[in-house]
């Protein structure tokens, strides 16, 4: 059997498997093995040549979709939940002193809150800090 044949086979083969894991590593070393069998049509006798060239096209492709996926789509990297919520504003549903612990809305939930200063049904606060299910609020001034 021809070397281009074989190279194509091995091509096919890859990009079969490529379909069935979705990494798109596999696609790219297809794609260098599709290279190495148009490299075997030009230099039929030269394997090592079809090798370098079909493992150089396929790791060219997969640094250039690296660099490229890190141009088009920057990470945004990691919110926790835990940062989203400081600096949101809320308003006392439930009287809130020193010693007891009141409840806030923020957005569309509520939660348990507590606070420095003594806070009354319907003061408008803003969450400063958060522990796992109580957020700490102080009074704003409008």
């Amino acid at each position: 059997m021809e070397w281009w044949a074989i190279w194509l086979i091995v091509a096919g083969m890859l990009l079969i498997a490529e379909m069935l894991t979705l990494t798109y590593y596999l696609l790219w070393l297809s794609a260098g093995a599709a290279v190495a069998s148009v490299v075997s049509l030009l230099a039929p006798d030269d394997y090592l040549l079809q090798a370098l060239a079909g493992g150089a096209a396929a790791l060219a492709l997969t640094l250039a979709t690296k660099l490229l996926k890190k141009k088009l789509k920057p990470g945004k990297g990691f919110r926790d939940a835990h940062e989203q919520l400081i600096g949101k504003p809320g308003i006392v549903i439930e009287r809130i002193t020193a010693s007891r612990p009141g409840i806030v809305k923020v957005g569309s939930e509520t939660w348990s809150a507590t606070s420095k200063e003594e806070l009354n049904p319907e003061d408008r606060v803003v969450v400063v800090a958060r522990s796992s299910t109580m957020l700490e609020v102080q009074k704003t001034g409008g």
